[in-house]
């Protein structure tokens, strides 16, 4: 059986199937690899953050998004909110068990695509020059 046969096997056996339109994988795959999703779980793995710490390790990310990146991740199970009965209220979010994994798995991609960025750069240079684009 070939690798590719393994994985249709396995996919098989498994009750979701993000392929399929319907299937309530498809949104949590959306929010875990979007790029605030993935960049907010990569973030989260080196610790726990309070929101504007979070914010400001997410370079670029707007409060509103976060916000919202962090509702869904939440939801799905990914991170944990503690809200501390502090004045003023302290906010600290962390991956969950789940989390985690996901965002080790995320960090293997992310860590891929990063060391791969000269062949990618010499790839878009190579096309932008025979599309006459730039």
């Amino acid at each position: 059986m070939t690798t590719t046969d393994t994985d249709s096997a396995v996919a098989a056996d498994l009750p979701y199937n993000v392929f399929a339109k319907a299937c309530p994988s498809r949104g949590t795959l959306e929010h875990v690899t979007g790029r605030w999703g993935a960049l907010t779980l990569g973030a989260l793995h080196e610790g726990t953050f309070r929101f504007n710490e979070l914010r400001r390790r997410v370079d670029g990310v707007s409060e509103k998004m976060l916000s919202q990146t962090l509702h869904a991740l939440e939801r799905d199970g990914l991170v944990h909110r503690e809200a501390q009965p502090t004045n003023p209220p302290r906010v600290d979010y962390e991956l969950t068990p789940l989390g985690r994994e996901v965002a080790e798995r995320l960090l293997t991609l992310i860590h891929f695509v990063e060391g791969s960025m000269d062949d990618v750069l010499v790839a878009r240079e190579r096309y932008d020059e025979t599309r006459g684009t730039r």
